[in-house]
C-alpha cells in the first residue's frame, strides 16, 4: 500500500468494540501494529468468569481478536465468537472467553495464551493485555468510593479519582511496544472503561511521556452515556492531560457527529460512519483517516 512510504510503528490503547474495529482496520501493518487491551471489565460473561475464577478480563481481547479475523472466516473464528443460549450456567458465557480462561489456567502467563490464540486464528496484529494481574477500576464519585467499570460507567457525575485496585505492573511487553512506536493512538471507546485504565499504569504514562510520539485520539461517532459524554472535547481532553500529563496532537472527529468542536484547532473531521450501522466507525473510513493523519507527519 502507498500508505507504507514511510516505516510506521503504531500503537492503539483502548478497549471494548472501538479498539477492535480500530486494530480491524489497520490490520494491514501486520506485527506493526499493536494493541494495548484495558483488562478491568467486570460486567457480563467476562465479569462472571472473573468473580469466579479471579482472571484477568478477558472479553477485550477476545473481541479485538475475533475482528481481527472478521476477514478470515473459518471453523476456529466461528467457535472462538460462539456465545451459548441455554438454561443454566453456560448462558451468556462465550466460548472464547471460556478458551482463554481455560488456556490462562495452563499457561505460566496470560501473554502465552495470547500467542497460542493469535496463532490458532491466524492473527499477524500484536496484542497485549494491559496488565497480566487482575485488578478492577475504582473511582470517588461524590464522595462515595465506587467499584467496578460497569458502576463507573453508570453513575451521574464525573470521577473526581480515578485508580487501579489492587495496583498491578503494566506487562513488560506494553512498555516496549510503546518505547517502539512512533505513532500511538487512543480510542475510540468509552472514555473512563476502555481508554483510561492502561492510562492508569505509571510505566505505561512514563514511557508515551519519554518517547514524544504524535499521539492521536479517535472520536466516538455519538457521545457516550457515561457523565464523560457530557463533557467537550476540550474538558475531556484536559481531563486526560490533569489524570496523566498525556497532551494529545491530533484529533480524529467524525463529520456525522455534531456539533463539530472546529475551535479545536488540532481537529480532523472525516465522514466515519458505517452505512449500515452509522453508530459505529466504517472500518475503510477509519483506516483512510488514520493514515491521512500519519501522513502529515
Amino acid at each position: 500500500m502507498g500508505f507504507l512510504a514511510k516505516e510506521i510503528n503504531l500503537v492503539a490503547i483502548g478497549g471494548g468494540h472501538g479498539l477492535g474495529k480500530l486494530m480491524s482496520a489497520l490490520a494491514f501493518l501486520g506485527t506493526s501494529l499493536t494493541g494495548i487491551v484495558a483488562t478491568t471489565d467486570d460486567g457480563g460473561s467476562t465479569g462472571r468468569l472473573r468473580e469466579e475464577s479471579g482472571c484477568i478480563a478477558w472479553g477485550d481481547l477476545r473481541n479485538c481478536l475475533n475482528q481481527l479475523a472478521a476477514d478470515q472466516p473459518n471453523l476456529a473464528r466461528t467457535l472462538f465468537e460462539y456465545r451459548f443460549e441455554c438454561d443454566g450456567t453456560l448462558q451468556g458465557h462465550n466460548l472464547g472467553n471460556l478458551i482463554l480462561l481455560a488456556l490462562d489456567q495452563l499457561s505460566v502467563r496470560p501473554m502465552d495464551v495470547i500467542h497460542l490464540i493469535r496463532d490458532f486464528l491466524q492473527v499477524d496484529a500484536q496484542l497485549i493485555p494491559m496488565s497480566e494481574r487482575p485488578t478492577h477500576l475504582i473511582a470517588e464519585i461524590d464522595r462515595r468510593y465506587v467499584r467496578g467499570e460497569t458502576k463507573i460507567d453508570a453513575a451521574d457525575h464525573l470521577p473526581s479519582f480515578l485508580a487501579l485496585e489492587p495496583s498491578v505492573q503494566a506487562t513488560h511487553e506494553a512498555v516496549l511496544a510503546i518505547k517502539q512506536a512512533n505513532y500511538i493512538i487512543l480510542g475510540p471507546g468509552s472514555f473512563m472503561t476502555s481508554i483510561m485504565p492502561p492510562l492508569l499504569l505509571s510505566d505505561i504514562v512514563m514511557a508515551i511521556l519519554q518517547q514524544a510520539v504524535p499521539i492521536i485520539f479517535v472520536a466516538n461517532m455519538q457521545p457516550e452515556k457515561s457523565s464523560c459524554g457530557k463533557l467537550s472535547l476540550t474538558e475531556q481532553l484536559d481531563w486526560l492531560a490533569q489524570l496523566t500529563k498525556i497532551k494529545v496532537d491530533r484529533v480524529i472527529w467524525p463529520a456525522e457527529r455534531t456539533p463539530i468542536p472546529r475551535a479545536y484547532p488540532k481537529l480532523h473531521v472525516a465522514r466515519l460512519g458505517d452505512a449500515k450501522q452509522p453508530y459505529y466507525h466504517d472500518k475503510t473510513s477509519l483506516q483512510q483517516a488514520i493514515m491521512s493523519v500519519i501522513q502529515q507527519y
